[in-house]
C-alpha cells in the first residue's frame, strides 16, 4: 500500500507505533489443504493503487484509533473501509503467517475486511493483525551483529515528510513486525537525485518507491550511506522532550527487487523509462556481496537501546554520522526467492 507522510513521529525499537501491523495474504487452495501466501507490491503490483489514511488516538492506550484504506483503482470509483488501528483480539480467530520465512502469529480480521479486498482484487484475500507478535530476525540483520566502528562524520537532517507505514538492540525484546526485514529503513536525498538522474530529463524519482520511513539530506556524496554504521538524531531544542538524542545502528544496506519500476497511477510495471530503473541500477549498484544479483538502496537500520523512554523524532532535526563501517556490509540470508 502507499505510504502515510508524517512530520513528527515516536521512535520504538519495533518502528513507529502501528507500523506494518497488518498484512494481507492470497488465499491459495489445493489438496483440500488452505495456504496464505504473503501479498507484497512485488507479486501483487495493484497493492499500490490503496491509499491508507491514520485516525491516531488521543492516547495510545485508548485503542480508539482508526485506519481507512481507500481503493483507488484508475478509471474507475474509488471506495474505502475503516478498521480500528489496535483491534480487538479476543474473538478473532489466529493463523500462522510468514514474511520471509520469518514466522508469526497473527489474527484474521474477519469477513468484512476479507470480503472488501476480495472483491477488489477479484480474489480470496485475508487480512491480518500481527497484535503484540514479532516475526524472529534473519540472518546477519541484528543489530548485535553489526560491525564495529568509526569515527564521527558529518552534519545532517531528517528531511522530506517521514514516511511512516504504520507500530534492536540488546536491552529491548529482538524482532520486527510485517516489515520487510528491519523496523527503519534510511536513505538519502542525495542518492535519490543520482536515481532521477537516470531517468530522462525532468522525470523525477519517486522516493516513495523506495520505502523508507527515515530520510535524510545533505550527505557529501550519494551512496556515502552505504558505509554508515550508525547515525545520531538530535531532536530540536525547542522540541519537549528531554532526552534529546537518540541512536541508529545501521546493519545491512536494502535489496531492491521490480517493486522500483511500477507505475503508481495504473498499479502496473510502468510503459516508460520509470519502468527500467531496477535495470538502470543493475549496472553500477550491485555492490553488496551477499546479494550479488540485486542493487542495493538504504540501510537498515534498528533503534540502540540505552534504557531510555522512546523519543520522538521531526522533521528538520539534525542527524550525525556516528559511526563508519571500513567495508560495505554483506546481507546474509534474509530475503529467499518468493
Amino acid at each position: 500500500m502507499r505510504p502515510i507522510s508524517l512530520s513528527n513521529v515516536e521512535v520504538t525499537p519495533h518502528g513507529f507505533p502501528y507500523d506494518r501491523r497488518f498484512m494481507l495474504f492470497k488465499v491459495m487452495e489445493g489438496d483440500g489443504k488452505r495456504k496464505l501466501r504473503r501479498m507484497t507490491v512485488t507479486n501483487t503490483t495493484e497493492m499500490v493503487l490503496y491509499h491508507p489514511r491514520i485516525d491516531l488516538p488521543t492516547n495510545q492506550n485508548d485503542g480508539n484509533g482508526t485506519i481507512t484504506v481507500e481503493y483507488c483503482p484508475p478509471g474507475g470509483k474509488s471506495k474505502e473501509i475503516t478498521m480500528p488501528l489496535k483491534p480487538d483480539v479476543s474473538t478473532l480467530e489466529t493463523v500462522d503467517t510468514a514474511l520471509h520465512e520469518s514466522p508469526a502469529k497473527a489474527y484474521i480480521m474477519g469477513d468484512k475486511y476479507n470480503s472488501w479486498f476480495s472483491s477488489n482484487f477479484g480474489y480470496p484475500v485475508v487480512l491480518v493483525y500481527l497484535g503484540p507478535h514479532l516475526r524472529a530476525l534473519r540472518g546477519n540483520l541484528s543489530p548485535n551483529a553489526a560491525t564495529k566502528g568509526s569515527k564521527k562524520t558529518w552534519l545532517s537532517s531528517v528531511t522530506e515528510n517521514l514516511p511512516g507505514w504504520l507500530s534492536a538492540d540488546v536491552g529491548h525484546e529482538e524482532g520486527i513486525t510485517f516489515a520487510d526485514c528491519a523496523p527503519y529503513l534510511v536513505v538519502t536525498e542525495e542518492s535519490l537525485h543520482d536515481v532521477s538522474a537516470r531517468l530522462p530529463k525532468g522525470v523525477g524519482m519517486d522516493i516513495t518507491k523506495f520505502r523508507p520511513n527515515i530520510v535524510v539530506s545533505g550527505a557529501t556524496d550519494c551512496y556515502e550511506e552505504d558505509f554508515w554504521g550508525g547515525l545520531k538524531i538530535i531532536a530540536n531544542a525547542n522540541e519537549d522532550t528531554e532526552n534529546n538524542e537518540m541512536e541508529l545502528i545501521l546493519t545491512n544496506n536494502c535489496a531492491r527487487c521490480s517493486s522500483l519500476n511500477i507505475d503508481y497511477a495504473t498499479g502496473k510495471i510502468a510503459t516508460d523509462e520509470t519502468g527500467t530503473v531496477l535495470k538502470k541500477l543493475m549496472k553500477d549498484r550491485r555492490v553488496d556481496t551477499g546479494q550479488k544479483w540485486s542493487p542495493v538502496f538504504g540501510r537498515y537500520s534498528f533503534l540502540k537501546a540505552d534504557g531510555l523512554p522512546n523519543r520522538r523524532i521531526s522533521i528538520g532535526n539534525e542527524v550525525m554520522v556516528c559511526k563508519r563501517n571500513k567495508e560495505r556490509t554483506a546481507l546474509g540470508d534474509c530475503m529467499p526467492a518468493a
